[in-house]
């Protein structure tokens, strides 16, 4: 997980905070016997019912320890989806770490990537509350994990002991450019990629920049950093493999990855539960396009970031539906964890009325509506076609060979 390593643009200066609470200060109360024991009270807490809940902890704790921990408490609901209820009830977290942090499938697959390649000890730099490196940890590598905000370092060391892993993480509070990585066997680096507006998408922007990251990575016999999966291609360095990663269907992350064991130059799509991976040595020459068939495939979405959809079209002898659209489509059935599938039994031009009107003649009740070269949004198309019945269908909209298409079928079953 990055963090910032100066200060955002529109916080306001210093002097303008001495009224505010120590963040520090609450979160170390949160530390004490009183303050685990509260947290343990609150683990099933209703947030519906906060008003109610702090009102009667208030009796018998301080206010400012009832406040941080109902916000530690909510942090950690929000956490299971990242880290499962086992991990993120024993875990403490910050706003900003909840929202930043590794997902635990992703960082195991990076982890187990760094272990393979004989990685026993490593630099993560910008490590947030400790994701990466407890991921890394449980994989038997030795972390030196640092931070430059003092509550995130302190926060990503409470973690490291809160799961039974301080002994493999030393977590330290100081900016990364300060750090000799030379020790270590690798070196990882999570830039943040959000400021004082949101989200960043210049990589020089990133903070530290992609330029100094990479310069770190260079330095390192093995490196990877974490960036943003819409990064253009044109923008990674030659010296790195570029790894995009998906998991449930869902595009996370981008990785790029330095020095021994990776291919320089190359691409590659993971795609996570299951684990499997497209790699290609350079870019894909175009893959052909050409009529609609009895199928269709909607690429995942590491695939596509990773331009790596012509090695799927070769998979399945299929084609493109259109040169601008990544649609595959082919004539006998592909099974593929790369791809949904879906068996196609009505090609239209766009339409609402004749689309209303097959619908209704179908007595379709459920409509799954997916788009790619569409400006139609999904929820105003389902208002307006009235659905009614017992049966579901799924519509496309998207180009074929460049004309607005309504493609109607539904998902093959089994994997697709």
């Amino acid at each position: 997980m990055g963090r910032v390593n100066a200060l955002a643009p529109n916080d306001p200066p210093a002097d303008d905070r001495s009224d505010a609470p120590d963040p520090l200060a609450a979160f170390l109360a949160l530390r004490t016997p009183e303050g685990a024991a509260l947290l343990a009270e609150l683990r099933s807490y209703d947030p519906s019912q906060e008003l109610a809940t702090a009102t009667r902890l208030r009796r018998s704790h301080p206010a400012p320890l009832v406040s941080a921990a109902l916000g530690q408490a909510r942090l950690r609901q929000r956490a299971v989806a990242k880290f499962g209820a086992e991990d993120a009830y024993r875990m403490f977290f910050t706003p900003n770490g909840v929202e930043q942090a590794t997902r635990t499938s992703v960082a195991t697959h990076r982890a187990r990537r760094f272990a393979a390649g004989g990685v026993r000890s490593l630099a993560d730099l910008c490590c947030g509350i400790g994701g990466d490196a407890i991921a890394l940890a449980r994989a038997g590598v030795s972390v030196l994990a640092v931070d430059r905000d003092p509550l995130t370092a302190e926060v990503a060391r409470a973690n490291a002991a809160a799961l039974g892993l301080d002994g493999l993480i030393e977590v330290r509070c100081a900016d990364v450019a300060d750090i000799d990585t030379s020790p270590y066997d690798a070196v990882f680096v999570d830039p943040a990629r959000r400021g004082g507006r949101g989200r960043i998408f210049d990589p020089e922007a990133y903070s530290p920049p992609l330029s100094w990251a990479t310069g770190a990575a260079l330095a390192a016999p093995r490196a990877a950093l974490k960036i943003a999966p819409g990064i253009p291609h044109e923008a990674i360095p030659a010296q790195a493999e570029a790894e995009w990663i998906s998991d449930g269907g869902d595009v996370k992350e981008a990785v790029l990855w330095f020095g021994e064991g990776f291919a320089a130059g190359s691409f590659r799509a993971t795609v996570l539960p299951a684990g499997a991976g497209l790699w290609s040595a350079a870019p894909l020459p175009a893959p052909p396009v050409g009529p609609v068939g009895r199928y269709l495939y909607e690429p995942d979405g590491a695939v596509i970031r990773a331009h790596l959809v012509a090695d799927l079209v070769a998979r399945c002898d299929g084609r493109l539906i259109d040169e601008t659209i990544a649609y595959i489509t082919g004539d006998e059935p592909y099974e593929s964890p790369y791809t949904s599938g879906y068996e196609i039994t009505d090609q239209l031009p766009f339409n609402m009325k004749k689309l209303k009107a097959l619908l209704r003649e179908r007595k379709v009740g459920v409509l799954t509506v997916k788009k790619r070269g569409s400006a139609v949004e999904p929820e105003e198309l389902r208002r307006r076609m009235k659905l009614q019945g017992p049966n579901s269908a799924t519509v496309f909209l998207t180009r074929v060979a460049g004309a607005p298409t309504m493609l109607i079928g539904h998902p093959l079953t089994g994997p697709a």
